[in-house]
């Protein structure tokens, strides 16, 4: 359960981080794999994982992952590949919470906790097969 406090960044992020989100994950697999339709794939499974651990919908978030994975797998991709685009993500959240709502205090503060909240919820690495 997390703090309302939280919730408020959260519901932040659901309303504009997705372009953002999105765009990350093209570039991380575009940058794995070659430009094309194949990482945009990726990269739509990958950012409605992220809607779903935004939302709190953590079921939908383990199927998702799961999906994620073994689509990652037939590409030669691996768990290392996903954390490294989620830590991209978290980063780059971190930098616009950081720049945008500078002078705000109070939203910064709900933008952050989601974000320790969000770091929370990431699923562990998957052991190596």
């Amino acid at each position: 359960m997390i703090n309302s406090d939280a919730a408020v960044g959260l519901s932040g992020f659901l309303e504009w981080s997705q372009p953002v989100i999105y765009d990350l994950l093209v570039e991380s697999y575009e940058a794995r794999l070659e430009p094309g339709p194949l990482p945009r794939g990726l990269a739509r499974l990958h950012a409605r994982l992220w809607r779903a651990l935004m939302a709190g919908d953590m079921p939908a978030y383990a199927v998702l992952r799961q999906n994620l994975v073994e689509a990652l797998d037939e590409c030669r991709l691996d768990i290392a590949d996903l954390a490294d685009a989620d830590a991209r993500i978290l980063a780059e959240l971190l930098e616009i919470v950081m720049s945008r709502y500078q002078r705000s205090m109070r939203t910064a503060k709900h933008y952050h906790l989601a974000l320790i909240a969000l770091a929370g919820r990431l699923a562990p690495p998957l052991r190596a097969a």
